[in-house]
């Protein structure tokens, strides 16, 4: 991890990057313009949710059978908004809503957006860590069908997530590596902390929901025990954003098996497995769907499918894999 004297903000970084591609349009760093000015909107209200009443459920269910919270609806229509009003941006996907949105006809260096718009969002009441999960896909491709925003994870341009906890904080990547952000609220803009995170290979901690323990498959049980057994220690939040930023800077293994309640998993494919996979990959690590399976390599066949998900510290991943594979 490298850190600068100087001051960088997101905007300079992007046009940075860009001038290393003299044949790019710009268009991406449009994008990526667009989800940062989203990113300090829902940061506000974030930060104002109990002074201004928007916490708790809006009494109704997401796509997902889960309970939306204010927030949740208010962080989707702030990204949905937004992105919207860029012409790059041919399809916007949300993990709210029931199916994409087609904005502008495809083609054209078009891009297609999915996102998470507030990770966590539970944890809002008690002031927890929640964020924002981002996957961005080309669209121009004359072979896609209309489902072409269904690509493996390995055709993200850029992911990232934006983690509203005690700073705001955005981890992205364009394939180049993993660079970090802080929005400086005294300038009003994200500044360059940290270029070309590499995850830790090795932290005796794992990050799982144990309460769901007695329907994980036997091997996760197995790792359990010898992880225990070896002086590992338990780290959960319970938002994907907080626990992957831990381990992204500490190191260690995030996990969210298969279980008798979510048998193919509970985390989606699109909008969390495949961003996060791919800073973890960037940053030196591994993520997995399975022992013969990285996530990256998942062909989807649904934009809300759900996948299991092992992810972090590449050795740390291999002590899960190893006991997934072992019999008896």
């Amino acid at each position: 991890m490298h850190r600068h004297d100087s001051l960088v903000t997101l905007q300079a970084h992007i046009l940075e990057q860009q001038s290393r591609f003299p044949q790019a349009s710009g268009t991406l760093s449009w994008v990526l313009s667009a989800l940062s000015i989203s990113a300090k909107i829902i940061a506000n209200h974030v930060r104002r949710a109990r002074l201004d009443d928007v916490l708790g459920s809006v009494g109704n269910e997401n796509i997902q059978g889960e309970q939306q919270q204010k927030l949740d609806v208010i962080a989707n229509e702030v990204l949905l908004r937004t992105l919207g009003k860029r012409e790059g941006v041919a399809v916007v996907a949300s993990e709210e809503n029931e199916e994409p949105v087609m904005l502008r006809q495809v083609g054209d260096g078009k891009y297609c957006v999915l996102f998470d718009p507030l990770d966590g969002s539970s944890n809002l009441d008690v002031c927890g860590g929640v964020g924002t999960i981002f996957s961005i896909l080309r669209y121009d491709n004359p072979a896609h069908s209309e489902n072409g925003w269904l690509q493996a994870g390995a055709k993200q341009v850029a992911a990232g997530y934006v983690l509203y906890g005690s700073s705001t904080v955005l981890v992205m990547s364009i394939g180049m590596g993993v660079d970090m952000f802080v929005l400086d609220p005294a300038i009003g803009a994200f500044v360059r902390v940290a270029e070309q995170l590499q995850i830790p290979q090795h932290n005796k901690s794992y990050s799982l929901n144990e309460g769901n323990r007695l329907t994980f498959p036997i091997g996760y049980n197995r790792y359990l025990d010898w992880a225990q057994a070896n002086g590992y220690s338990s780290r959960y939040v319970g938002a994907m954003v907080a626990d992957i930023h831990r381990i992204l800077l500490k190191g260690g293994v995030f996990m969210y098996p298969p279980t008798k309640k979510a048998p193919h998993g509970k985390l989606r494919l699109m909008y969390e497995a495949n961003p996060m996979a791919m800073l973890i990959e960037q940053a030196g690590g591994k993520a997995m769907a399975s022992p013969d399976q990285r996530i990256l390599d998942v062909n989807p066949t649904a934009i809300h499918q759900r996948v299991p998900v092992i992810m972090g510290s590449a050795a740390e991943v291999d002590h899960v894999l190893i006991h997934l594979t072992t019999q008896g």
